[in-house]
């Protein structure tokens, strides 16, 4: 039960990552002098997410 739980955490973790690229690419095609900045908040963004899906694992792991 807890791999079913870890592949929902995953693909929620999956979904996040492509919908903040999506939004950072389409803010850089809008703005292309933001880039630099746009792409470390995406960064910091993308390593709270797949931080969250590593929690995800280690509990699936646990329990």
């Amino acid at each position: 039960m807890g791999v079913i739980g870890y592949g929902l955490g995953v693909i929620g973790a999956g979904i996040g990552i492509g919908l903040a690229a999506f939004g950072a690419t389409g803010a850089m095609a809008r703005q292309p002098e933001v880039q630099g900045r746009l792409f470390t908040v995406f960064i910091l963004g993308s390593a709270f997410v797949e931080a969250l899906a590593l929690i995800g694992f280690v509990v699936t792991l646990i329990a």
